[in-house]
């Protein structure tokens, strides 16, 4: 246990550090984020996210949406534990056999109106898994989606991009 201090305090910190400026994109987003919430939903959209059989390289991007740089609790976004809470069902991956039921579950549960939104390129189109014994593909073979968030995985930018889009056709 000595060798393996001794060796950290050798080596030092090796994470990044963070960004010493704010993002202007990611500002400007989150003002008009904030500004539909705040008039469509009185202050607060939640969000439901179900991981439908995927890589699990999308939800690290949406976790880092929670992440102190990105915070999207400061414009009222927010990720719920209950799809009867939700305004909104964020899924990723291809839909697998054994979550479809699940899924039409979790979507039945959401008080209307409600939205659909794929994030990733598996949910959007099925990726590289199609349909198969295994898998029903995309999300759209399985739910009626308002707005597809494409990239493998998509940025947290491009996820608060397709939310303001979600947001916007509504």
């Amino acid at each position: 246990m000595f060798r393996i201090l001794k060796q950290s305090l050798r080596i030092g910190r090796v994470a990044e550090p963070a960004p010493e400026h704010t993002d202007i994109e990611l500002e400007r987003i989150g003002i008009e984020l904030n500004r539909l919430i705040d008039k469509r939903f009185r202050c607060s959209f939640a969000i439901r996210q179900v991981d439908a059989g995927s890589c699990n390289g999308c939800e690290l991007e949406i976790h880092a949406l929670n992440n102190p740089y990105h915070d999207v609790e400061r414009f009222g976004i927010h990720f719920v534990a209950s799809p009867r809470h939700a305004d909104a069902l964020l899924v990723t991956g291809p839909v697998s056999r054994h979550m479809e039921t699940a899924l039409r579950r979790t979507w039945r549960a959401m008080p209307s109106p409600k939205f659909v939104i794929a994030a990733g390129e598996c949910a959007c189109s099925g990726g590289e898994f199609g349909v198969s014994y295994a898998s029903c593909g995309a999300v759209e073979n399985v739910l009626p989606v308002d707005i597809k968030i494409p990239g493998c995985p998509p940025m947290p930018l491009d996820l608060l991009k397709g939310l303001l889009g979600a947001l916007r056709t509504t």
